[in-house]
């Protein structure tokens, strides 16, 4: 890549400044490490996450500037390759016709090597790469762009078949986010599947607008994440593929994406109908209900979120109660859901029609911002802690509140 050729050139006055995304940036490499915090690459820089500041490239990977002192990165990717766990999760980076392989920031024993060592038939000073997991690609495969081809290297066969996808703009960057498949070029970036290079939607888009915290720029990422200590949130569940979601204010996020770094969204932007935030989710068989005042909203989840003709209805149509609802859950493979308000938990039984209360019974809680069913138990949510339950009867059984526990990372994605 030209422009990374023209970084070694500069002053070292002019290298020395820290380079800012926000002004528009080429990236030369996008990869996330094995943790799932995002790495942006350019030149001798690299940023962590979607805000901060640049850093020199070599204070996290100091081998990159090795071998020219230049400390550019042509191309890199997280390897998917969980059969063999020597592998999986490493980071690879391109320079050149070099390539280094990390875990944990640190250098494989026998690296840097040469490309063709590891990766046969793949050329070298490469525009971009990213991983394909078996399911997304026909194989656990890596995607090697130069130019307009693409060479699809499968992890297991060693073999390498390339396309050439002209309709593509020329990749100086790619990764894979949220199951999507993400170009870049200049500032902006273009979504392409995988397989095919199709695209499909409105591309180009600006990078600053979704995958960095700029001013004056973004679709609904000015959402800071919370310290655990100050975290509300106003409902949280899981859907049948494990897919699990919170929600806060106007946004929500998703949980099981971890490994590709959280990032919240308007709910508009799934749900576009539920415009004022939710007082409580809840899945079953394969769709979600967003309740918000007295409105239930049902979308089937497939695909891309589909409002149910005839939605929203009101709570007494849908559930059979009415009133303000603080939170709701389904524990897996039942079909009751359980509906807090106030200091009342009420069941009401999915596969009847109409539906109807079936039980209502006392709380020793109140004000209940939100509430999960899982593996783990009930957890109800009341500010920055929650409190732990074992099953719906254990709960409706409780005369008192268990010590609540403070609310975790892990659990909702706040920062400790």
């Amino acid at each position: 890549k030209l422009s990374k050729q023209k970084l070694c050139l500069l002053s070292p006055r002019l290298a020395a400044a820290l380079p800012d995304r926000c002004a528009g940036i080429e990236f030369d490499a996008i990869t996330p490490d094995e943790k799932g915090n995002m790495l942006f690459f350019k030149g001798s820089h690299l940023w962590t996450g979607y805000r901060g500041p640049a850093q020199p490239s070599n204070e996290s990977f100091k081998e990159l500037d090795d071998l020219h002192n230049i400390g550019h990165v042509d191309a890199a990717f997280r390897m998917h390759n969980p059969e063999n766990p020597d592998d999986h999760d490493h980071i690879y980076f391109f320079q050149d016709d070099k390539m280094f392989s990390y875990y944990n920031h640190t250098l494989e024993d026998g690296y840097p090597k040469e490309i063709q060592e590891d990766f046969p038939g793949i050329p070298t000073h490469l525009d971009a790469a990213v991983e394909c997991p078996k399911g997304e690609c026909i194989a656990d495969s890596v995607l090697f762009f130069k130019g307009n081809d693409v060479h699809v290297y499968d992890v297991s066969t060693k073999t390498v078949k390339t396309k050439t996808w002209s309709h593509l703009p020329v990749c100086t960057s790619a990764t894979r986010w949220l199951e999507h498949y993400y170009c870049f070029h200049g500032h902006n970036f273009t979504r392409f599947h995988p397989v095919s290079g199709e695209v499909s939607g409105d591309y180009p888009k600006d990078a600053r607008r979704y995958f960095m915290t700029c001013p004056n720029f973004g679709h609904g990422g000015h959402y800071k994440v919370r310290k655990c200590s100050e975290a509300k949130i106003d409902a949280i569940a899981t859907d049948d593929a494990g897919k699990s979601y919170i929600f806060a204010g106007p946004i929500y996020m998703r949980l099981d994406t971890h490994r590709d770094g959280l990032h919240a969204f308007p709910i508009t932007k799934a749900w576009k109908e539920v415009t004022s935030g939710v007082d409580a989710v809840f899945f079953y068989t394969n769709k979600i209900y967003l309740i918000k005042g007295d409105q239930v909203y049902i979308y089937k989840t497939a695909a891309h979120y589909t409002l149910i003709e005839g939605y929203p209805k009101t709570l007494k149509e849908e559930l059979g109660i009415e009133g303000h609802v603080d939170a709701a859950f389904v524990c897996p493979n039942e079909h009751t859901v359980h509906v807090i308000q106030g200091q009342t938990m009420r069941a009401v039984d999915l596969t009847a029609t109409p539906r109807a209360e079936t039980q209502v019974v006392p709380m020793p809680l109140s004000d209940i911002d939100a509430a999960r069913c899982s593996a783990e138990g009930i957890h109800l949510f009341k500010g920055s802690q929650y409190y732990n339950y074992e099953s719906p009867m254990m709960l409706a059984l409780s005369k008192i509140a268990p010590v609540p526990q403070n609310i975790t990372k892990a659990m909702i994605g706040c920062e400790e």
